[in-house]
């Protein structure tokens, strides 16, 4: 057997790696949108990481966006610090901060009937909440209308069930029932 014929199929799982190096990176706050804006316009001068005074950022090319050891507060620091127009400036329109929203992964402990609020205690928006289970563990309710994206929730999960991701795009509604001439319930 000719042993280059095996990198053919390597070669076409090639395109699949490369499409997962493009996800875009967690950005600062207020930063361009989409992310090809951002990398325009960043000069990667490392102004905003030493601004942060939480050190969420990290340098070493574009900026990166942590919450591995706490949340953003939206303090501005690396807002003002930025020169360059990739992070929006403070004196225009401001939009959200971030766009990603809190997601709850598989792991979460009172998915698994343990008792746990710590993100809950960490939210100030008030985004996530628990609710009462009948005789079992208060389960997780995420208001993701509520949610700013701060990330203050996400170093604190035991086991790392948090993250932040981008909402889904609107799905396509469908056209609602006619309801004049649908048939009432018997609520009797």
């Amino acid at each position: 057997m000719d042993p280059r014929r095996r990198f053919f199929l390597r070669a076409a799982a090639r395109p699949a790696e490369l499409a997962a190096a493009r996800v875009p990176q967690p950005r600062p706050p207020w930063a361009l949108r989409p992310d090809a804006a951002f990398t325009e316009r960043c000069s990667r001068c490392g102004d905003c990481v030493r601004a942060c005074p939480r050190g969420l950022l990290a340098a070493g090319g574009f900026p990166v966006l942590s919450f591995a050891r706490q949340g953003c507060d939206e303090c501005g620091a690396c807002r003002s610090a930025c020169t360059t127009g990739a992070i929006v400036p403070a004196a225009t329109a401001t939009p959200p901060a971030f766009t990603w929203r809190v997601a709850i992964g598989t792991g979460c402990l009172a998915q698994h009937r343990v008792e746990c609020r710590l993100c809950a205690d960490a939210c100030d928006a008030r985004a996530l909440r628990f609710v009462p289970a009948l005789g079992g563990v208060a389960q997780l309710r995420i208001d993701t209308e509520a949610c700013t994206g701060c990330g203050e929730c996400v170093s604190l999960c035991p086991v790392a069930a948090i993250t932040m991701a981008e909402p889904a795009p609107p799905a396509a509604t469908a056209a609602a029932p006619d309801r004049s001439t649908a048939p009432e319930a018997d609520h009797g």
